[in-house]
């Protein structure tokens, strides 16, 4: 399940195995720093082994992975656009994820601005002038991807290290 070697995803919801069976007094439940730490440790020896560039790429792929698994799992097809927008909202919200606003969307041509305010991935961090929510672009594009049926670019134009208070992605479909 998590040793053999392999060129294509494995991950399958159920991986994330049974919560209350295993952690009947802690729940599901943690902080962000432990989120964080997990993710800028990893962040940290990816890098040196890997590189900058590559681990971007590595991010941006689990993030696409994890979007669409969300979608498949929690949100689930929607029959109009505003109705998985409203899911996907409140799902992100309720999972501690980050608070989704459409900043602008252009619906007949699948472009959008999306804002993310208290992102998970970096609300709080010390301004760096760098917009570091790549793992952000890759779920973006995985749970829009799984809802259209279309592939996208997303890329984060703003961040809360990069001296903005939410963290902006413009969102264009790849023709």
């Amino acid at each position: 399940m998590f040793k053999e070697e392999r060129t294509e995803s494995a991950f399958h919801w159920r991986m994330l195995g049974n919560i209350e069976e295993g952690r009947p007094n802690l729940g599901n439940k943690t902080t962000v720093d432990v989120y964080r730490l997990m993710q800028f440790t990893l962040r940290d020896v990816l890098i040196r082994h890997v590189g900058v560039h590559e681990t971007d790429e590595i991010f941006f792929q689990a993030g696409e992975n994890a979007g669409r698994e969300l979608y498949k799992n929690i949100i689930t097809q929607k029959e109009t656009f505003n109705e998985f927008i409203a899911d996907l909202q409140k799902t992100l919200k309720d999972l501690g994820i980050g608070i989704l606003r459409v900043e602008s969307a252009d619906i007949e041509n699948l472009t959008f601005t999306l804002t993310v305010a208290e992102d998970l991935d970096c609300s709080g961090l010390p301004i760096c002038n760098e917009e570091i929510c790549t793992y952000d672009e890759g779920f973006i594009k995985g749970v829009l991807s799984e809802h259209t049926g279309r592939d996208f670019l997303v890329e984060e134009i703003d961040c809360w290290c990069s001296g903005d208070r939410v963290c902006r992605f413009d969102v264009k479909p790849i023709v």
